[in-house]
């Protein structure tokens, strides 16, 4: 039996139980913990396709398995926490006792994107649209940004449900979004092929460190609008030659 082709497929059912667990959280109204069991899937997410790439085992098996905990920990737990969100916010629309299963259109979008993203060719080393799990700690920030914010106008915005519907409707929209994004990974070991990474986990460090909390939905934005520009400038040059 060889033991080394199970582990990555371990690691990624370790995933799936994460985004159980935060379920688990979610329906405690206990955010915290549900944003750090995300967390924890999210880094076991990272590291199951490491260890495939290195011990040669990866396989179709594993892709689907890789999806399908995906979805849970960073498909529906965020479509969960939105739902929560509305139903605990301002009354703000008529017929509210709707509206908070609207939040499950982050989940929809999850599963959308996962699905396209098995079939895409184009996505091998960067990414067409937000990743699931960048989506997932995004939503995840917004109830930890209200508990810790002194802001009242944070608290009006965070409870408005107008402002929480849009926010699911962007959510779902960047996921499936043809908007290219810059992978984190690092092939070269240079400066120059890195510059950009290298900026931006600078810049995303700093934000976590000063706003903390806050400072997560401030690193996925950024993480887009950082990808739109450095898109801009490649296809500048590229029509400059």
């Amino acid at each position: 039996m060889n033991i080394k082709k199970h582990i990555p497929n371990s690691i990624t059912l370790l995933n799936l139980l994460c985004g159980c667990i935060a379920m688990v959280f979610v329906t405690k109204s206990d955010f915290e913990m549900a944003f750090y069991f995300v967390c924890l899937g999210i880094f076991l997410d990272f590291f199951d396709g490491f260890f495939a790439r290195l011990f040669k085992v990866s396989g179709p098996l594993g892709l689907q398995l890789d999806s399908l905990a995906d979805m849970v920990t960073s498909g529906f737990v965020p479509g969960f926490v939105m739902f929560r969100m509305l139903s605990e916010s301002q009354q703000d629309i008529s017929g509210h006792y709707m509206l908070p299963y609207l939040g499950f259109i982050i989940t929809m979008g999850s599963c959308y994107r996962l699905a396209v993203f098995n079939i895409d060719t184009r996505q091998t080393n960067s990414f067409i649209g937000l990743p699931t799990p960048a989506n997932a700690l995004f939503i995840l920030s917004l109830p930890l940004v209200l508990k810790y914010s002194d802001s009242l106008l944070v608290l009006e915005i965070l409870t408005s449900q107008w402002v929480l519907l849009c926010v699911t409707l962007f959510s779902a929209y960047i996921l499936n979004a043809e908007i290219p994004l810059f992978s984190l990974k690092i092939k070269k070991f240079n400066l120059k092929d890195n510059a950009l990474q290298i900026v931006f986990l600078f810049l995303s460090f700093l934000l976590l460190v000063f706003f903390q909390f806050a400072g997560i939905p401030m690193v996925i934005i950024g993480y887009v609008l950082l990808s739109v520009v450095s898109n801009k400038f490649s296809l500048d040059e590229k029509s400059k030659r």
